[in-house]
């Protein structure tokens, strides 16, 4: 697991405060910050976020369900939120966290609760 992906899943896993995430995240350059927010789609989907992740997905990254990432989120666009212009990147990085952690929360009590070999899960 590279650095990136590291910071990633600890800051999904709550072993960093996501507002830390977020200043590392905005000192990025804005190629980087795309890059990550594609990054962290692909993890999304990997972990098997659903719609049902939303709401939680929502509340934990502390924004409204009017902001157009949870609008997005909310009808299903997930692939869409990377594609935002730069004024909601911090928005989008802080949501899709979010939404990393809920998902992968449940595919770990689902899936993998009597072990399993995801580098991950053992941080």
């Amino acid at each position: 697991m590279d650095e990136q992906a590291l910071r990633l899943n600890e800051l999904a896993q709550g072993l960093r405060p996501l507002d830390e995430g977020a200043a590392w995240f905005a000192g990025l350059t804005a190629d980087h910050r795309s890059e990550v927010l594609l990054r962290l789609t692909e993890f999304c989907v990997q972990a098997r976020a659903v719609p049902d992740d939303m709401p939680e997905s929502v509340r934990r990254a502390g924004l409204l369900t009017t902001h157009t990432p949870a609008v997005l989120l909310a009808r299903g666009r997930l692939a869409k939120i990377a594609g935002l212009p730069p004024d909601e990147w911090a928005k989008s990085f802080r949501l899709l966290v979010s939404l990393l952690g809920v998902a992968d929360e449940r595919r770990r009590a689902r899936s993998c609760a009597a072990g399993c070999a995801h580098a991950w899960h053992h941080l």
